[in-house]
Order: C-alpha cells, then structure tokens, then sequence
C-alpha cells in the first residue's frame, strides 16, 4: 500500500525531529508531506518541496498518518495522530508540575510513540485514565543521528571542546547572566578550551547578538537547531536547565549546569560564574561515579543506541493503522480546544475525527 505520511510542527527546532522520519518514509517509497501552523516553522521549511501551503491542502492530501512535534493538532484532519514529541522530559521541574506538563493528555492523539521507560511508564499510566488512545515505545526520531558513538576519550594534547546551551525562561537562562557572560569571555581568550555556542530559536536577537560578538579563534557562535553535529564535537556542556542537556547525556558525556534547579547525581551543578573553570576541568576528568550515575539515568531515558527509532516509529504507526482499535474510547470533546485550532488555522467546521483512524488491512 502507498502510505501518506504528514509531519506536522510548528516551530523551527520540530525540523531535526521530522528530517530522520523524512529519510526513513523516504527509504521505503512511501508519500511524505510537511505543514506548519505557525509562520517561525513555515520559515524554516521554505527551502523544501514537499510542504502543504493550507490547512485545505492538508484536508485534501488526506493523510493516513500524522506524525506531529506540537503539543496538539487538528482533529479535523484524517489519518492517526501520533504524538512523536519537541523534546525530552526535562527533569527541571516539581514532580508535580512536571507530569502536569510533560503527561497532560489533550485528548488529539491516538498513539503515542515513547523515548524510553522514563515516558513510557508515564504515559501508561495516563492511558489507563484516558483510554483513547495506545503507547508504544519506539526512542525518539531527533537523536537517530547521533549513532553510533565516538568514543569519547579526550586525548592529553587535544584542546577540549565545550558545547555551551541555554533555554529561553529568563530566570533560568544563563545567556542574560552578565558573570557567565564575562567568565566564559575571558576564559575564551585564554586557549584552554574551544568554545561552541548554540541558543534557543526563542531568545531575544539582542541576546543572541551579544554572545555571537564573542566569536574569535576559541568561541563560535552557531545558529541552529541541528545540534546532533555539536553534540559530537563537544567533550562536555555547559548549559542550564535546557531540553539539550538529556539529548546531550546520550553520548555519556559529562554536563555542568549553572543554577539548575535541581541537583541531579548525573550533572555537575554550580550556582557562582567564577566556579565555571574548577567544574569543567572536573567534568573533563570524567569522574567514574558521575559517568555511573548518567549511565544510569540514560537507560530509563532513552535506551537505544542502534539509531534505529524512526524506523520503529514508521513500523508502530503503520501496524496501528491497521490494528483493530475498538477497544478504545472516543477521544473527548474538547471544544475549547478544537475552537482554539480552527481559530489559530483560521478554519471552521464542524468535521471532526473522534475515533483513531483505521485502514483494514
């Protein structure tokens, strides 16, 4: 059968999740189409052929699978609503307010294709209370490139390469900290380390500007959401409470963050710049009990190392397609929601799909 696939987002870091996705429906000579409901994402996939303009062409292209890296997505539309998701649980928040965040169902998905334990566990749990759609652990599309690893060794006469990453929440950002700022300037003068840099798309351009004006010999500034090829490059990061800090962990590199919230066993956590220098040679000596306790942390995380999760994911979505679905509850009302999506796409109709999408094979 000729599958159509949709990849659904709306910001530009969606982009390194749906491109692996992309290579894999690709690969098997299936149909593959993009759509953004937000101009930042519609920016980002100008330079590609294969993009939907409209809701319309979207309703007309008829998918039979949506693969979608947004927290909801038109009901309206057919095919399976699989949630693939725009990051990793992030572990920087209450654990109370983090499954409110991280598990909320909105009531749009039929399957949700999992990173590892860590979500599985919790969106199970979700499914019991909500019986409308199906979990299926498959790992995460965005960090298929990242295998296999290199090893991660740093030689004695190498310069190490720090990778430098912050979110875009302003109390929790170390962009807007002026003594980072000075530190990590002066520190990359000296030619003791190599710096790289990457930010949230979200961060103000002033921001952005006054750390890219740092560029020398031993600083460069990248802007873009690819991280896959600085993750390989660095031998440590240097971030705050980031989503890149667990995308970054996979490599079993060491992490040192400034004013994370929480003192995790498997980061190295500072609260003062001037301790930046003591923390990055401690984590480049890659101490045995924080590189245990991130092996540790990594196995309920993400657990695949065989770079092989959108291959599992194209297999979960095509087998559910198919599946008898019966079994499961229409999904909610939600007309709150679903008003907010025909509002937001400029597009109302009463057309809704209220049972996963079902093709018998």
């Amino acid at each position: 059968m000729q599958y159509k696939f949709l990849i659904y987002i709306s910001y530009s870091y969606a982009l390194p999740i749906g491109i692996p996705l992309e290579q894999e429906i690709n690969k098997r000579g299936y149909t593959i189409q993009w759509f953004s409901d937000l101009e930042e994402g519609r920016r980002v996939l100008q330079g590609k052929k294969n993009v939907l303009d409209s809701i319309q062409d979207v309703i007309d292209y008829k998918p039979h699978v949506v693969l979608t890296a947004t927290d909801d997505v038109p009901d309206f539309i057919s095919g399976i609503k699989t949630q693939i998701f725009h990051g990793f649980l992030t572990f920087k928040r209450p654990e109370k307010k983090r499954g409110e965040a991280h598990f909320r169902i909105r009531g749009f998905f039929d399957l949700y294709c999992t990173q590892g334990p860590t979500t599985t566990k919790g969106f199970n749990a979700q499914a019991k209370k909500h019986p409308h759609f199906e979990v299926i652990e498959t790992g995460w599309s965005k960090v298929d490139p990242l295998f296999p690893m290199l090893e991660s060794n740093l030689d004695q006469s190498e310069t190490p390469t720090v990778l430098i990453a912050s979110t875009f929440t302003k109390r929790l950002s170390l962009a807007y900290n002026d003594s980072v700022f000075n530190h990590i300037k002066k520190l990359s003068c000296s030619g003791n380390y190599n710096f790289i840099m990457v930010l949230h798309p979200k961060l103000p351009s002033e921001v952005k500007q006054r750390w890219q004006e740092l560029n020398n010999e031993y600083f460069q500034y990248y802007d873009t959401t690819d991280l896959v090829p600085l993750f390989k490059k660095a031998n440590l990061m240097f971030a705050d409470t980031t989503s890149a800090i667990q995308e970054f962990l996979l490599q079993k590199k060491p992490v040192v963050t400034f004013n994370h919230t929480f003192n995790h066993n498997y980061l190295i956590n500072i609260t003062k710049a001037f301790e930046i220098k003591d923390s990055f040679d401690l984590a480049l000596s890659r101490p045995p009990e924080l590189i245990k306790n991130i092996t540790a942390f990594v196995e309920e995380l993400h657990p695949y190392y065989d770079g092989k999760s959108s291959k599992r994911i194209i297999d979960a979505t095509i087998d559910f397609l198919h599946k008898d679905k019966s079994h499961l509850d229409r999904k909610p009302l939600n007309l709150i929601r679903k008003y907010k999506i025909r509002k937001r796409l400029n597009y109302f109709t009463f057309k809704t799909f209220s049972r996963a999408y079902t093709i018998k094979a």
